[in-house]
């Protein structure tokens, strides 16, 4: 993690002399703000990284000398068959779409959205996977 935390920081400093340069040379308050925002946003990542890898073990991305393979174990549990994400993200770009159509659509895809979140967050509460 330390060499993404540094990776965050030195692009935090990059964005900061790039939304000063920019600020001073276009006079322009909305993309300055957004390069000022952008550099907030990177120093707080990189903050989060540098301080969390002074906390746990140094993973393979550290060391210089790792190989792919010694990076290798378990990423986690993904759920192999839920129908859950495609609602969320049919009710999602429905929900976007009504930005540019009409707020009606908006109101249209919240049940979907509503299905598809409350469906995922308790797919395995009931039904044959429930013990999992």
């Amino acid at each position: 993690m330390k060499i993404q935390g540094k990776m965050f920081l030195w692009l935090s400093l990059f964005l900061l002399a790039v939304a000063v340069v920019y600020g001073l040379w276009s006079k322009e308050p909305v993309g300055t703000t957004g390069l000022f925002l952008a550099f907030g946003l990177s120093i707080m990542i990189g903050y989060y990284l540098a301080f969390t890898a002074r906390r746990v073990d140094a993973g393979a991305q550290d060391n210089k000398d790792a190989d792919v393979a010694d990076d290798a174990g378990e990423v986690g549990f993904f759920s192999p068959h839920s129908w859950q994400p495609l609602a969320l993200g049919l009710g999602g770009a429905f929900a976007f779409l009504g930005v540019a159509l009409g707020w009606w659509l908006v109101y249209v895809s919240a049940p979907l959205l509503l299905i598809g979140l409350f469906g995922w967050v308790f797919e395995y509460y009931h039904g044959e996977d429930r013990t999992q």
